[in-house]
């Protein structure tokens, strides 16, 4: 599935979202700590840290936030920073779990159902999968809301809001940005077959990239394989001056692709990390595009809490709320880099 002054980077179209983001931003700013129970612990039972002042006197409730994360994506950690502070803000038992296989992922959603939950969190990055199980919680009188993945399916699934960025856009401005640096052929690793929004990002980029786009799959799941594969096929074709991954972690180990290669390909990513960062500011990575995973996180738990204590939808029901996509690059990345540096962005 980052954006900040002084030299601020490109804003994502509005579509008109602006006041519902500046409304939900709004409730951020009550925000007094960063820590939540996880795996059906207790907030107070883990320790949130200081997290007590400003928080809801509203009753107690229990979300659950259930994610396509795979072991070892650091993305995912900071989705989950955002859900854990909007918790502990919120007086929201959370309980949080992950599984990159679809059908698991569907197991843990009922799960949530069988638990009576007071309201569910869920990724669709593969959402026919999801879509009958989403049914049993809307027929359970459960809210459900989206993020990070699913912005073309969360409608027609009944899900009353969805936070995160329109992978398409997202893929067309990063196409328009390979142009303006030149770029003539580029690689687009896919690290995860099957997931809708990743396969929208590498066709948004060949839809505005005036070079050549060729995708690559790899398994994301095994990092030396990912190293070997993007090695193989550098060397197999010098003329790609561009690797573009699709989240942090991936962008890294292009790096080491390209060093191990020997040639002078580029790496841009989509997505940041504390890590990641640092090869922006290093000129390691060229650019990065940010979705802002700590929004996304706290919006969705945020929204949650609105609906069940005050009846809001972000967006009215009717439109997502978009998180990203903007870059950053050697013009803002001293900025992004201080939030980075706490997990943060």
């Amino acid at each position: 599935m980052d954006r900040s002054a002084p030299a601020r980077p490109a804003r994502p179209r509005s579509r008109g979202f602006g006041p519902v983001l500046a409304l939900a931003a709004a409730a951020a700013l009550t925000l007094a700590g960063c820590s939540s129970g996880s795996g059906g612990k207790d907030a107070d039972e883990e320790g949130a840290s200081g997290a007590s002042a400003g928080r809801a006197s509203t009753p107690r409730m229990t979300v659950a936030l259930v994610t396509h994360q795979a072991a070892g994506d650091t993305f995912w950690d900071i989705v989950r920073k955002g859900a854990e502070a909007a918790a502990a803000k919120d007086n929201i038992k959370l309980i949080y779990s992950n599984d990159p296989n679809a059908g698991n992922q569907a197991s843990l959603v009922q799960n949530a159902v069988d638990q009576k939950v007071d309201g569910i969190a869920v990724t669709l990055a593969k959402p026919d999968a999801l879509k009958s199980v989403v049914g049993k919680a809307r027929q359970a009188g459960i809210p459900v809301v989206g993020l990070n993945s699913g912005l073309s399916d969360w409608k027609q699934m009944g899900l009353t809001e969805f936070f995160g960025q329109d992978e398409s856009v997202a893929g067309e401005a990063f196409g328009k940005k390979l142009n303006e640096v030149g770029a003539k052929k580029a690689v687009c690793v896919l690290h995860e077959q099957g997931n809708v929004g990743l396969n929208q990002r590498c066709d948004g980029v060949k839809k505005t990239f005036d070079g050549t786009v060729e995708n690559l799959y790899v398994n994301g799941t095994d990092m030396p394989s990912v190293q070997s594969t993007i090695t193989a096929k550098l060397k197999q074709d010098s003329s790609i001056d561009h690797v573009v991954t699709l989240g942090a972690p991936f962008a890294m180990t292009a790096v080491q692709s390209v060093e191990e290669a020997g040639g002078k390909a580029k790496v841009a990513t989509f997505d940041l990390n504390k890590e990641l960062t640092g090869a922006v500011r290093t000129g390691d990575i060229e650019f990065a595009v940010d979705q802002q995973p700590y929004l996304q996180g706290y919006l969705a738990i945020d929204g949650l809490w609105l609906y069940k204590n005050n009846g809001n939808y972000s967006g009215g029901g009717e439109q997502p709320v978009l998180t990203g996509p903007a870059f950053v690059d050697e013009s803002n990345v001293e900025r992004i880099s201080e939030y980075a540096a706490k997990g943060t962005r």
